[in-house]
């Protein structure tokens, strides 16, 4: 942020609340960068993982869980399932919260995935929007993931996925 969003002068840089930020030296406003946030769903069906099949950069054609940003003023569970309809033509039901996670990964990714569980409830298979391809997949044999996130939640699913079996 270089100009001040309420009058419109540049901006500076100032220790302010305990680290550097920038501020208005007319107006006296202080800028907080706030985090991108992103929700997705983890979704099973007979013991397989739903996954899209990325055709967007970055992590162009490796696959992740249904996912994207949530809007401003959208209800993360929302942001969710409409994310998964939008991707994989599927309906579904937010049943639970699976993880929470910190840490961005490229400069126009998420600072926060925040990851339900979810069960189908309506729509068809199909890949939509940034997904070239949508299936399910077993524990055991997954493809190329997209993003150590993906990775992450995949891994804690397939670990509790052993578990049960």
């Amino acid at each position: 942020m270089n100009y001040c969003p309420q009058c419109g002068h540049a901006l500076e840089d100032r220790f302010a609340f305990g680290k550097m930020r920038r501020a208005c030296p007319a107006c006296d406003i202080v800028y907080f960068q706030d985090p991108k946030v992103a929700a997705a769903v983890l979704v099973e069906r007979g013991g397989q993982v739903l996954l899209v099949r990325r055709s967007i950069a970055p992590e162009q054609g490796k696959w992740s869980l249904p996912a994207g940003f949530v809007d401003a003023e959208e209800d993360p569970r929302q942001a969710a399932g409409r994310e998964c309809l939008e991707e994989t033509g599927l309906e579904v039901t937010i049943t639970g919260l699976f993880d929470v996670l910190y840490g961005r990964e490229h400069p126009r990714g998420a600072s926060i995935l925040i990851v339900y569980t979810a069960r189908i409830i309506g729509g068809t298979l199909q890949a939509q929007d940034d997904a070239d391809a949508v299936a399910f997949f077993d524990p055991a044999d997954l493809p190329p993931l997209a993003f150590t996130t993906t990775q992450a939640i995949l891994e804690k699913w397939r670990t509790g996925h052993t578990s049960q079996q």
